[in-house]
């Protein structure tokens, strides 16, 4: 496409190759100007001249400057003028910015083809081409900011005549782009995860494909763009760049085809060393330090630091990454991944995950083609040290304990701990192990991750709850797995013997064989017994937790029949998805896809919409899966329930909520009383003065308050159901 050269009289024509936003067009632009700039006097000309400035144009008709505001031509000093500017007010000022403190003007600049608006410092831009830059922004020595008219600004578009290899995607969760998204700005990772996840519905990914070019004007030449109060220093190279308001960019050495998602409530900066080309950074995230992004995708308040490398990846909402690589990764919000070894490679990772240092998540290394992936959910939680062999698959909140595992695994059992066995090569799980063993990280998810979410907007709904119907629904499928395990392994005819056997016996030693977790060697279930009970009693939780929700938000304290009826009234789904974060029945994810292949759905902005209506619509949906829930676990219709069965579903649910705390609070004391932990200090009060004391420690206080609460609510919920009566047997 031509470049627009402009050194004629032609006086308000070509300002820039595009307006100040896709909506706008140029002639809009040529008329507004028209009615505010003026050409400069005489005498303005020669104290421009005197000061050392120069033009393209010997009669200078290529600066435009303001006819209604003031303008200081003494604020201009050394600069060269090629082609078409156009100055706001200029008049003696300061602009600051931290401990930054410059006089309003330009100073020592090249510039070309570019709109100033007002009270802005472009202090030494050696080659300043093709932007427009809005009020009170600072320009502080940059050797290159210029700005070809065919720029996407990191978007996935194409331009009018532009041929498809030069889209930009993003390869996210396989390195074969066959999980291949485009980047837009707004995207999300719920979008994100759709695309990747559903490509065999190619009208789907036609109309995705669609709803992203929707929001290009395909013929219209562009322009960059700084908005107001941003702040640029210290860069070596600022091409095809859109720059949101009061963001902060020092010392970065290339910033190529790519938007900067910033406002005065969500600031976002950039730092030294940073590289980002083609892609997308979201409000109120940070990248310095070195950091290198090529083909990706950052959501809101996200760090990429110290070295980072992210790689055609899609970096969800709260995320942290320092020192490691990353390289064609869907990651869901809430992920943290430190230290200099570890790695992360095609993965799909659910969110609120933890990659431990010198984790070694790559299949280069262990598979004969790079077409191997992992799909982990929510609370993916490696150890130091170990590796996986692609394609491997965990169910929500899995630890895994250090070790090299060399063979495929598919872990369907949520909240368990894998490890390799000692002597033969089978996998070890213990399922439920968190509620076993580790409640304390339990209690505290929800907590630390409501607090660690500084987003002003929240566009992407995350669910921080560990218990919620994405992980529940995997609990429904470990509890029949173990039933039919136990049955085989018993070889009990029916699978009812294998349930008795489970309730009359919940501390048996029984271990168990299953298959299925691992490729050629499979794997043995330990504590089945034990996690049997406990992911009953926590299903029971859950769904106690959620009709208290529902009750909360119609404004009652008790559960009574009337509600019961009316909340069967609401449609069930067994079946969701977590979508980005966002825990969603996968009938309405359908319904959305419909709606989409049907044109009923026509902008990105309303499959968004699709998404705060589900999300308005979750607690009432949540609380009708519940009585499912109870049905299914009680092995009758909501109907035949009887006192005996309410108060058997409080007993539980104050036993759980109870030994969350004590549990975690016993745990935590391990942490202060452990000989060991106590070996590096010379006295107690030393190891006091540094660590502090376990009644120092603010969650448990909060717990402590929390569960009080809780177990009050829980015997109002329940109170007006509970009674004397048969008792009801349990299956």
């Amino acid at each position: 496409m031509a470049e627009l050269l402009l050194h004629t009289h032609d006086e308000k024509k070509g300002i820039l190759c595009q307006a100040t936003s896709q909506t706008e067009t140029r002639a809009s632009w040529i008329s507004h100007l028209a009615a505010t700039a003026r050409h400069l006097t005489e005498a303005e000309i020669a104290q421009l001249e005197a000061q050392g400035n120069t033009s393209s144009d010997g009669s200078w008709q290529n600066l435009l400057v303001p006819a209604t505001k003031e303008f200081n031509a003494g604020l201009i000093r050394g600069c060269r003028f090629q082609g078409l500017v156009v100055l706001g007010q200029l008049r003696r000022a300061r602009l600051k910015f931290h401990d930054l403190e410059l006089d309003c003007g330009l100073y020592n600049s090249y510039l070309d083809r570019v709109v100033l608006e007002d009270d802005v410092c472009v202090r030494n831009v050696a080659y300043l081409v093709n932007y427009h830059i809005k009020s009170r922004v600072i320009l502080f020595n940059i050797s290159e900011m210029s700005c070809t008219c065919h720029s996407k600004f990191g978007n996935g578009w194409l331009k009018a005549g532009e041929d498809e290899s030069v889209r930009v995607t993003v390869s996210v969760g396989n390195e074969n782009d066959g999980r291949a998204i485009l980047p837009f700005e707004g995207i999300l990772p719920a979008d994100g995860y759709l695309w990747s996840r559903y490509r065999e519905d190619t009208q789907l990914m036609e109309r995705f494909l669609e709803l992203t070019e929707a929001g290009n004007n395909r013929e219209e030449a562009t322009h960059g763009l700084v908005e107001e109060d941003a702040v640029v220093k210290n860069t070596i190279l600022v091409k095809d760049a859109k720059i949101g308001s009061h963001a902060y960019i020092k010392g970065a050495l290339k910033l190529k085809n790519i938007t900067v998602c910033s406002s005065r409530e969500e600031p976002s900066q950039i730092g030294e060393g940073v590289e980002l080309v083609n892609g997308i950074m979201g409000y109120g995230s940070k990248v310095f330090y070195q950091a290198v992004a090529v083909r990706f995708i950052i959501g809101r308040n996200c760090q990429l630091k110290y070295g980072g490398r992210l790689l055609n990846s899609f970096l969800g909402d709260n995320s942290t990454v320092s020192c490691c690589e990353l390289l064609n990764n869907l990651i869901f919000p809430f992920h943290e991944q430190h230290h200099n070894t570890s790695f992360l490679i095609a993965t799909t990772i659910l969110g609120q995950s933890n990659i431990a240092a010198a984790a070694t998540i790559g299949s280069n290394h262990n598979s004969r083609s790079p077409d191997g992936e992992i799909l982990a959910g929510r609370g993916f939680w490696p150890g130091l040290a170990s590796d996986f062999k692609h394609n491997s698959r965990f169910a929500s909140f899995c630890l895994v304990a250090k070790g090299s595992y060399q063979q495929e695994l598919c872990v369907t059992y949520p909240f368990s701990l894998v490890s390799l066995g000692s002597v033969t090569q089978e996998v070890r799980i213990v399922p439920a192990y968190w509620f076993l063993y580790n409640m304390f990280a339990i209690a505290r998810n929800n907590s630390k991750f409501k607090k660690r979410d500084k987003r002003v907007v929240k566009e992407q709904h995350i669910e921080t709850n560990p218990l919620a119907p994405d992980s529940i629904q995997e609990v429904l499928v470990a509890l029949e797995r173990l039933v039919e395990l136990t049955a085989r392994t018993l070889r009990l005819k029916n699978l009812q013997d294998a349930k008795d056997f489970l309730h009359q016996n919940p501390d048996s030693d029984l271990v168990l064989q299953d298959p299925q977790v691992q490729k050629k060697y499979g794997g043995r279930i330990y504590k089945g017994a034990q996690g049997y009970k406990e992911y009953r009693k926590i299903v029971k939780y859950f769904a106690v937790q959620s009709l208290m929700g529902y009750c909360h938000g119609l404004g009652h304290q008790s559960l009574t029949l009337q509600l019961l009826h009316q909340i069967q009234e609401l449609p069930l789904y067994t079946q969701w998805d977590n979508v980005g974060g966002q825990i969603i029945p996968s009938q309405q994810v359908q319904q959305l896809f419909r709606r989409i292949k049907d044109r009923e759905i026509t902008s990105w902005e309303q499959v968004h919409r699709f998404y705060d209506q589900c999300q308005e619509s979750y607690t009432l949906w949540k609380a009708r899966y519940s009585l499912h829930l109870l049905e299914w676990l009680y092995s009758r219709e909501l109907h035949q329930f009887d006192q005996a069965i309410f108060q058997d579903i409080h007993d539980d649910v104050l036993i759980v909520s109870n030994y969350m705390y004590e549990n975690s609070r016993s745990s935590r004391q391990k942490d202060f009383e452990d000989y060991f932990r106590s070996i590096t200090y010379r006295n107690q009060q030393e190891q006091e003065a540094v660590i502090g004391t376990l009644e120092d420690t603010g969650f448990l206080q909060e717990l402590e308050v929390e569960t009080a609460q809780f177990n009050q609510k829980l015997e109002r919920l329940l109170s007006p159901l509970m009674g004397s009566g048969k008792q009801a047997g349990r299956l």
